[in-house]
C-alpha cells in the first residue's frame, strides 16, 4: 500500500512514463452510438439516473427497428461501435418487462439483447458491446456469438456499500462477488472485456486499490480484460446521493495514475473526458491510454447532463500533451487474434479494422472513385539518413498525425534528391491473356469469383493473332511497351510463354516485351524440367525484355501459406528474380498490402527486397499495389480487411523511398487503385513514377476497382504538372523515348473492340499432373 502516501506529481510522471513504454505516443478513443435497449433494472443504486421504473404508454424495451435506426444512424456517421447498454435483469422486478418480452417471444432480457445485437452486426455492420450486468458462463458463451467485447464495471470490492444506507443497499447485482464473478466467467469463455472501478462513492483509497488488484489478478489469469475504466462519480438531481460530495479532479488523477501502476504498462487505462468537463485534457497527466466511447450522434444515457467533447477538441487536448488520437474498435488490437472473437464476429472486424488492429480513419478503400480524405501537409521531415532496419520500418508504420506528416516530408525530400521534380511514365498495353487459372490464391477475382459481365466475364483465352494485333494497335497508338500477364491455365506449358514472346516480336520488333510473373516462369520451367536459368535465357533469347514483379504479394511465408499457398513462396521469388538478373533481365517489385497482414509483414518484404537489390540490382522499382477488396474472395468470406486506409497507402508508399534508399531509387504509385487524387497526393510522398497508360486493364477491375482502362499521356501529364512536377515518358528501363514515339503517343485513336474468345475454343487439354510450388508442392527448379 506505498502507494496511498505517494505526492500525486511523483505518481503522475510515473504513470507517465509507464503509458508511454506500452503505448508510445497512441491514445485512442472508440466512435460509438449508445443503444439504451432498456432503462428498466432490478437494482437501485443510489446514484444511478440511468435506471428508472416502468412508465404506464412507455415500452419497456426498444424495438428491433428502433435499434437499427439507431445503429444505422451511427454507421452513417463513421461510427465502428454500437454500445448496449441496459439495466440488470429487470424481468426479475418488473412484471411490464416480463409481459413485453413474452410478446417478443424471450424468456429473459439477456435473450433479446442477443436477438438486438444480431440485427445490428447483420444489418449494420457496427461492432456490439454489450454491458448487460452481472451474466452466467453460459451467458456469456451466449453473448459472445453476437458481440466484439463485453464489459461490466466492477466498481468496487468493498462488501461494506452494499450495507444499509450506503449506495449499493438494495442492488443484489453490485454485490462484489457476482460481478467478480462474471469477469471470471468472460475470462474462461475467451471474451475481450472492459471493467473498471467508480469512485467518489464512499469509498477509501486502499478499496480502490484493492479492486484494481483483483482486476490484475484476473487480468493476469484469463489475459482477457483489454481496458480499465476509471470512473467518477458525479452527484446527480433526483438520486439519494445527490447531495453527496464530489471527487476533486486530483482524487481522479491521483486513482488513474495508481491504476496505471498496479495494472502496468500494457494495460490500456481509460478515463471518460465528458466527466470531467473542461479539465478532461488533465486526465493525459495521470497516465491514460484511451478516451473511451465517444458517440458523434448520440449522448451519454448514463451521464445525460455530461456531453461528450468534440472530436476536434478531444484532438486538440490529446496533441497538446505531444500525443497522437487514433479512433479504434470495441475490441483492442492484441484480441482481434487468437481465438478471441467468434468466427461469425471475426469478418465485421476484419472490415472495420486497419493493419494496426485499429478503427480505419476513414471510408477510403482502393479502386473506388471517392474522394482522397487528406492530403500530406508540409512538415519538418524526419532524419532518414540511416539505413532502416525491421523495427525501424515497422515504427514508422505506426506514424499517426504530424509525425505521419514528417515521414511523408522526409520521404518527398529523399525522393527530389535522388530523382529531382521529374515524375516519369511509360505508354504501354497491358494483355491479360487469359482469366482462367488453377491457383488458387484468395485474393483474386480476376480468375475467380463472381461470374459477372461487368467482372470477370466468361472464360476466356487470346490467340496469338488478338494478342499480335494489339501489340500492332499499341505501336500505332505510341507505345514502347507490352506488358503480359494472366492466368495460368492447366494446359499451359513453357512452350506456351516462348511462343507468344516470338509472335509479339516477329511482329513489332522494337516493341519492349515485359512479362509473366514468377509464378508463370516458375511453372513454364517446371513443366519443361528446365533449370530456371536455362528457361531465363530462352526467353531472353526470344524477345522477353524484363519481368513484372507481381505474385510477390507479401515476401513472407507467414502471409503467403494464408493467401495464396500454393502459389510460390518467398524464397522461390527471390530465386526467380535473382535468376533473370542473372541472365541479364530486369525486373521489378511488387507488394499488395491492405488484407491480412500487418506492418512487421511489410518491413520483411522491403527488407527482402534491399537484400536482393544488394546482390543483383536488377529491381528498377518498387511498386505497391493496394488490395482491391469489393470482389475477392477471400474478403467476401469475411477472411479480410477492406484495403488499406487512404494513410496506410500514402505511408506504404513513404516508407519504401525511405526503406529502399538507395539501393531502388525509383517508387511507382498505381492510378489504377488510387485514382487521380490519390495519385496526387502519392506525388507528394515520395513518388517519382505513375508507371504505364495501361490501354486495356482488367485485373484490377475484377476485385471491383473504378479508375478505368487507361490514362492517356495528355491526362498523365496535366496531372504531373498539377503537382508543380515535370513529366517525362520513359521506356521500361527508364532511358529516354524516340520523338517519334512520343509523337505517336499523343492524340491517339481510339481502341478497336478487344476480342476474347471462349477458352473452349482452344481445345487445349490439362496433362494428367499439374505443377504447383508453394508449400506442398514439387520441389522448385534449380540451377
Amino acid at each position: 500500500m506505498e502507494l496511498l502516501d505517494r505526492p500525486l506529481d511523483e505518481l503522475c510522471a510515473e504513470a507517465r512514463a509507464l503509458r508511454d513504454e506500452g503505448h508510445g505516443r497512441l491514445v485512442t478513443f472508440s466512435p460509438k452510438v449508445f443503444i439504451p435497449l432498456t432503462k428498466l433494472c432490478r437494482d437501485v443504486c443510489h446514484y444511478c439516473t440511468f435506471a428508472r421504473p416502468p412508465r404506464r404508454g412507455e415500452r419497456a424495451y426498444l424495438t428491433i427497428d428502433e435499434v437499427l435506426a439507431i445503429a444505422r444512424s451511427g454507421a452513417a456517421a463513421g461510427c465502428r461501435e454500437a454500445l448496449f447498454t441496459l439495466g440488470d435483469k429487470p424481468e426479475l422486478r418488473y412484471r411490464a418487462a416480463r409481459e413485453e418480452l413474452g410478446a417478443l417471444g424471450c424468456d429473459t432480457t439477456l435473450e433479446y439483447l442477443r436477438r438486438a445485437a444480431a440485427a445490428v452486426l447483420e444489418e449494420t455492420g457496427l461492432l456490439p458491446h454489450l454491458n448487460p450486468g452481472v451474466m452466467t458462463r453460459d451467458d456469456v458463451r451466449e453473448l459472445r456469438s453476437v458481440s466484439a467485447s463485453m464489459g461490466l464495471m466492477l466498481e468496487t470490492t468493498s462488501e461494506r456499500l452494499s450495507a444499509r444506507g450506503r449506495p449499493h443497499f438494495g442492488s443484489p447485482d453490485k454485490a462484489p462477488a457476482l460481478r467478480l464473478a462474471t469477469l471470471t466467467a468472460a475470462g474462461e469463455e475467451r471474451v475481450p472485456f472492459t471493467t473498471g472501478i467508480l469512485i467518489g462513492i464512499g469509498e477509501t483509497r486502499a478499496e480502490r486499490l484493492e479492486a484494481l488488484h483483483a482486476i490484475r489478478e484476473l487480468a493476469d489469469r484469463y489475459g482477457h480484460v483489454q481496458e480499465v475504466i476509471v470512473q467518477n462519480f458525479r452527484a446527480k438531481p433526483g438520486t439519494r446521493m445527490a447531495g453527496a460530495a464530489e471527487p476533486p479532479l486530483e482524487e481522479l488523477m491521483w486513482t488513474i495514475a495508481a491504476a496505471r501502476l498496479v495494472l502496468g504498462a500494457a494495460a490500456h487505462i481509460q478515463a471518460p473526458p465528458n466527466l470531467s468537463y473542461d479539465d478532461f485534457p488533465r486526465l493525459l497527466d495521470a497516465g491514460i491510454d484511451d478516451w473511451g466511447g465517444v458517440s458523434p450522434v448520440t449522448i451519454d444515457h448514463v451521464n445525460p447532463e455530461a456531453p461528450w467533447p468534440e472530436l476536434e477538441r478531444l484532438r486538440t487536448a490529446t496533441e497538446s500533451r505531444g500525443l497522437e488520437l487514433a479512433p479504434r474498435l470495441p475490441v483492442y488490437p492484441d484480441w482481434i487474434s487468437g481465438s478471441w472473437l467468434d468466427p461469425g464476429v471475426i469478418p465485421a472486424v476484419l472490415r472495420a479494422s486497419d493493419a494496426l488492429g485499429l478503427a480505419r480513419e476513414d471510408r477510403w478503400s482502393p479502386g473506388e472513385d471517392i474522394a482522397v480524405p487528406f492530403v500530406p501537409r508540409d512538415a519538418l521531415p524526419l532524419d532518414s539518413r540511416d539505413e532502416l532496419g525491421e523495427e525501424e520500418i515497422v515504427r514508422l508504420f505506426h506514424a499517426r498525425g504530424h509525425e505521419r506528416d514528417r515521414v511523408f516530408a522526409a520521404a518527398d525530400q529523399l525522393r527530389r534528391e535522388v530523382c529531382g521534380d521529374e515524375v516519369t511514365y511509360v505508354v504501354t498495353r497491358n494483355i491479360q491473356y487469359t482469366n482462367v487459372c488453377y491457383f488458387r490464391c484468395g485474393f483474386c477475382a480476376f480468375s475467380k469469383g463472381k461470374l459477372a459481365a461487368n467482372l470477370r466475364g466468361a472464360p476466356y483465352l487470346v490467340p496469338h493473332e488478338e494478342i499480335v494485333r494489339r501489340c500492332e494497335e499499341a505501336w500505332e497508338r505510341g507505345a514502347t511497351e507490352v506488358c503480359l500477364q494472366g492466368g495460368i491455365h492447366p494446359a499451359f506449358s513453357g512452350d506456351y510463354y516462348l511462343s507468344v514472346v516470338g509472335a509479339i516480336k516477329a511482329a513489332v520488333p522494337e516493341l519492349h516485351v515485359h512479362a509473366f510473373s514468377a509464378l508463370e516462369i516458375w511453372q513454364g520451367a517446371a513443366t519443361l524440367d528446365r533449370p530456371l536459368e536455362d528457361y531465363l535465357a530462352e526467353l531472353r533469347d526470344a524477345g522477353l525484355g524484363s519481368l513484372p514483379g507481381t505474385a510477390a504479394e507479401i515476401l513472407d511465408d507467414e502471409v503467403r501459406r494464408v493467401i495464396c499457398p500454393d502459389k510460390v513462396t518467398t524464397e522461390q521469388w527471390l530465386h526467380v528474380h535473382d535468376t533473370a538478373h542473372r541472365v541479364g533481365l530486369r525486373s521489378n517489385v511488387t507488394m499488395m498490402f491492405g488484407h491480412v497482414e500487418a506492418p512487421l509483414n511489410w518491413a520483411r518484404h522491403f527488407v527482402h527486397a534491399r537484400e536482393q537489390q544488394r546482390r543483383s540490382g536488377g529491381f528498377t522499382e518498387f511498386v505497391p499495389l493496394p488490395f482491391v477488396h469489393m470482389e475477392a474472395p477471400m474478403w467476401l468470406q469475411g477472411r479480410a480487411r477492406s484495403g488499406p486506409t487512404f494513410g496506410e497507402t500514402l505511408l506504404v508508399h513513404a516508407v519504401a523511398r525511405l526503406a529502399l534508399h538507395p539501393w531502388i531509387t525509383n517508387v511507382q504509385v498505381s492510378w489504377v487503385k488510387l485514382g487521380r487524387e490519390g495519385v496526387a497526393a502519392a506525388l507528394r510522398a515520395g513518388v517519382n513514377d505513375l508507371g504505364g497508360t495501361l490501354m486495356n486493364e482488367s485485373i484490377s477491375r475484377s476485385a471491383g476497382a473504378q479508375h478505368g482502362q487507361e490514362f492517356a499521356p495528355e491526362a498523365m501529364e496535366e496531372l504531373i504538372r498539377s503537382a508543380g512536377r515535370i513529366p517525362r515518358q520513359r521506356t521500361t528501363l527508364y532511358g529516354e523515348v524516340p520523338e517519334e514515339r512520343k509523337l505517336a503517343s499523343f492524340g491517339a485513336t481510339p481502341l478497336a473492340e478487344p476480342w476474347n474468345p471462349p477458352v473452349k475454343d482452344a481445345r487445349l487439354v490439362a496433362p494428367p499432373r499439374l505443377v504447383r510450388p508453394g508449400f506442398a508442392a514439387v520441389a522448385s527448379p534449380v540451377d
